[in-house]
């Protein structure tokens, strides 16, 4: 017998209207859990980003008024000679180098409730600030020698205080951020903070020094920086370590960094980068004073010129480093810089050297969000090939290498003696101007064109993440 067809289809519909509903209704509730826990996870990525990112704010605040105007106010203003200034540079740079590594090792192998990078960065942070006070607060009364001897005591002080809290603060960004996407982003965002510090602790450091002096600047600086790193300590959260996770051990990280080609290119490659930006930075006050004869004010727009353009263009860079190969354009941003010191050499008035220090700070953007990138790729390969987190003894052994630029920095300032007569602020020599010239343009000219040269000498290219993957 044929069965009849439903006389009710309404009814029929509502059946298989019925019968479905269960799984509408969770269907929906599924998008709605899966929506809800990723909104929670884009706000907690940005905050997370937000919160390590604020923290090279902090971090430029009290280095870059300690590297930048330490020449100005020791030499030029209170009278210690170009050849004590660059035996201070010098001795700092073999000091630098005998505790950088133990600082990461020690940072590596730490392990507390807090994580291995807070303490350091928490019982550092204070003695950073303490220091840069002490520095620029030369007591009255000093004769030369105790003078030099002040001035080498709270640099060296200050200077290692600095690589405690920058490599522990650099050895969290690999981990924290793990792929080439995330660290773009979150080191575009922190190069920015970098450069608004710069703003503050170089650009209207002239104008706050005519106000307040030096002594209190540095107060205002130091706590200002301090209170930003400390904010950035113990809001960024490292990933947890346990007892039984295996420790870096000191030789072994020696011998493998000694050996490591990838490690020596980017740090000789930044070492003379940074030689060349440190002189650009503390040749502008002398260049401004005896080559211009501008006012404190007109300085700090040509410190604010390099920086503002900086800030502008760190997001045209990330763009390029998210398009093109990131050593490409690591090269591309380091050839930028070195032909951006040409014109600037031979500005003679405020307004041209204001346009030629705007190409600078267009090259600076490009070295500084690129050069990041390249190192957590080293720490990378270390950690898939060897099967160890030591990202603090990496951090800071590049931070050691960065350094190195005192071997140069120490070179250009002896030089100015000896090739210009510049002694001191009070024995300035017959040539000034062209010392300040040499100072803020050639000699840095020289040191991009090695950095440009050494990038070649090896690909960077990003090593396969299976290994590390397998290991989160």
């Amino acid at each position: 017998m044929t069965p009849q067809k439903s006389l009710h289809p309404a009814k029929g519909a509502q059946g298989r209207l019925l019968h479905f509903l269960p799984k509408i209704m969770h269907y929906n509730y599924s998008i709605q859990s899966s929506i809800t826990p990723r909104r929670r996870t884009v706000k907690s990525d940005k905050m997370k980003t937000f919160n390590y990112s604020v923290g090279m704010f902090g971090t430029s605040i009290p280095i870059n008024l300690l590297k930048t105007f330490a020449f100005a106010y020791y030499v030029d203003t209170l009278g210690v000679t170009t050849a004590q200034w660059a035996s201070i540079m010098l001795i700092y740079t073999f000091i630098d180098a005998a505790d950088n590594l133990v600082y990461g090792f020690l940072s590596d192998r730490t392990r507390t409730k807090w994580g291995r990078r807070r303490p350091w960065l928490v019982i550092g942070t204070p003695l950073l600030v303490l220091g840069l006070i002490l520095f620029y607060s030369t007591p009255a009364g000093l004769d030369a020698n105790a003078l030099y001897l002040y001035a080498m005591l709270f640099y060296i002080f200050t200077g290692t205080l600095d690589s405690v809290i920058n490599a522990n603060y650099g050895a969290l960004f690999p981990e924290l951020f793990t792929d080439d996407a995330a660290r773009a982003k979150a080191n575009a965002l922190r190069q920015a903070f970098q450069l608004v510090a710069m703003i503050i602790s170089i650009a209207l450091t002239p104008m706050v020094v005519d106000a307040l002096g030096w002594s209190t600047t540095a107060i205002v600086y130091g706590l200002l920086g301090g209170a930003v790193i400390l904010y950035m300590a113990f809001t960024s959260h490292e990933k947890p370590v346990t007892e039984e996770e295996k420790k870096p051990q000191l030789w072994d990280s020696v011998k493998t960094l000694l050996t490591n080609k990838k490690f020596w290119v980017a740090g000789i490659t930044n070492a003379f980068y940074s030689a060349g930006m440190s002189l650009v930075m503390a040749g502008l006050p002398i260049y401004a004073k005896y080559t211009l004869g501008i006012s404190s004010g007109q300085q700090s727009l040509l410190f604010g010129g390099v920086l503002l353009v900086a800030i502008g263009s760190v997001a045209v860079w990330a763009n390029w480093v998210k398009k093109y190969d990131l050593v490409k354009v690591w090269r591309f941003a380091i050839g930028t810089l070195a032909l951006t010191y040409i014109p600037l050499y031979f500005a003679n008035s405020f307004t041209m050297a204001l346009a030629c220090a705007m190409l600078v700070g267009f090259g600076f953007a490009g070295v500084i969000t690129t050069m990041d990138l390249i190192h957590s790729r080293i720490m990378d390969e270390d950690q898939a090939k060897h099967k160890v987190r030591r990202e603090g003894i990496i951090s800071n052994a590049l931070g050691f290498m960065n350094r190195l630029n005192g071997l140069f920095t120490s070179a250009a300032y002896a030089l100015l003696g000896v090739l210009f007569g510049y002694v001191s602020g009070e024995v300035p020599g017959p040539q000034p101007g062209t010392a300040a010239r040499f100072l803020l343009t050639i000699f840095p000219l020289v040191m991009m064109v090695l950095s440009l040269g050494f990038s070649f000498l090896s690909d960077f290219k990003r090593v396969p993440l299976d290994a590390k993957e397998e290991e989160e």
